[in-house]
Parts: structure tokens; sequence; C-alpha cells
């Protein structure tokens, strides 16, 4: 019976250890006692996030979480990973905040707890110059890259369409410049970033489609009894968009930005 009753206490702490069984979340006050906000992002996903060459982590999000952290007084902690492992990262308890535009959807809130948005973005169709792929319509029956874990992902499945996922944007654009599959979906700031790198190299050209995917919010994500703490940067959010600020980053970054009221 001892065995058994250790047989299940292990089983019982292992699916904690993933699944973040009895997590309160991340209060303000344990922020400031810990003096630092822990965030897990993708840095592959520009002008959001992107890595530069010495290591560091730079883009829209990250300006935003360090004027977030200066109003907090505490400093910001960024983790790196992969896209899929950003929100389950938050729901362990890992990490304080997941930041990597990450979309607000009716699934994920049942997960997570998010932030105000603070902006709203899309989701584009990035094909090759001269692709017989015009609109979105054209899509049925093709195949498409994505990279996974994103809406991007989950709403081209739910559609129908033949998916490839990849853990990297770089990957899902490569799928596509190979010919391996007919479009690349992704968010539309990023898309124009990357197709203006890639096509800044010369050789066959990128072309992002006018009409979009889809149109979706973005904020940040915390774990369930976080709420404390998400007020308080709803608060700081609110004033950085009434005052300009978010707007002026995604200037700096050569971004447009639509506000997530409009």
């Amino acid at each position: 019976m001892k065995k058994k009753i250790a047989l299940i206490l292990s089983i019982i702490m292992i699916v904690c250890l993933f699944t973040g069984c009895g997590s309160k979340g991340t209060t303000l006050k344990s922020v400031e006692k810990a003096g630092k906000l822990v965030i897990a992002t993708s840095p592959d996903f520009p002008p959001f996030e992107s890595l530069n060459a010495d290591g560091s982590v730079e883009g829209i999000e990250i300006d935003v979480l360090q004027i977030i952290c200066d109003k907090l007084g505490v400093e910001l902690q960024i983790e790196q990973m992969d896209f899929d492992s950003v929100l389950p990262g938050i729901q362990a308890g890992k990490f304080d905040m997941g930041v990597s535009g990450i979309s607000v959807t009716e699934k994920r809130q049942k997960n997570v707890l998010f932030t105000e948005p603070y902006c709203l973005a899309a989701q584009a169709i990035v094909v090759t110059e001269g692709s017989p792929i015009t609109c979105k319509a054209d899509l049925d029956g093709k195949s498409v890259s994505v990279q996974t874990g994103t809406t991007a992902e989950s709403f081209c499945m739910d559609n129908g369409y033949t998916v490839s996922s990849f853990s990297a944007n770089s990957d899902a654009e490569a799928a596509l410049t190979t010919g391996k599959v007919d479009a690349w979906v992704i968010d539309d700031l990023t898309a124009a970033d990357m197709v203006k790198a890639y096509n800044a190299q010369g050789g066959d050209k990128l072309v992002i489609l006018d009409e979009a995917m889809t149109s979706e919010p973005y904020a940040f994500a915390l774990a369930f009894g976080s709420e404390d703490l998400v007020k308080e940067i709803n608060g700081i959010l609110e004033s950085l968009t009434a005052d300009g600020t978010i707007k002026a980053i995604f200037e700096k970054y050569d971004a447009p930005y639509t506000a997530p009221e409009a």
C-alpha cells in the first residue's frame, strides 16, 4: 500500500511540474519583492522581437515592457525559447509573462490571463512573385507554412488547409522559397520586415497579398492568479496608448500602428 501511495504522489508531482498545479500566478507584490519581471519570448518575430548578433533581444514589445518595468521599479529579465513553449511555461509558473506577438483568442483565454490589447494585427499571406495565388480564396486546396503554436497555425488547420508547421518563422519562410509549400501565413508586420530583408538579397521575390487571412488583437499573457499585476500593467498600457508612446515605438521600428480600439 505504501508503494502505491508513493507512486500516486510521484505521479501527482510530475503532473504538477508540467501543468503548474497549485500555481498562484505572479502578483505585483512578488514582482516587486523579486525586483524583476521575467518574460518568456521567441525572438524570431521582428519587429516585435528579434535577436541581435550579441545575443540581446530587441523589438516593439521589449521596448514597451522595458517602460513598464521602469514604472514598476524592477528589472526586465528575458528568457528565450520556441514560441510553442511560451504559454505552457507561463501556465507552469516558470515565467511571469509571455511576450511574443501573442494573439488573444477564446481558446487561449481558457488557459492564461491577458492584459488589455495594445495593438491590432493581421495574419498576412505571403507568396512568391508570379504565384497564381492572388487572394485568400485561391488558397483552397493549397499548402501553407506557419510557425508552430500560432493563431496562423490553428486558423489554417481549422479551415482545412494542408499545413506545414515550423518552430521558427525563418524555416516557414524557407519552406515557401524552396517550393515546399504554396504560401506562408504570418503576422503582417513581421511579414513586412522579413519579406523586405529577403527581397533585399536579390533573386526571386516574395509578395504579401493585399487581403489578410485574419485580424486579431495582441496582448501579454500571464498565469491565472496574476490579476493584480495585470490590473497594474493595464493602467500603464492605457497611459502609454493615450500619450502616444506605443505609437512612437512602432514608428521607431518603421511599423504602422493600429490602436486596439480601431
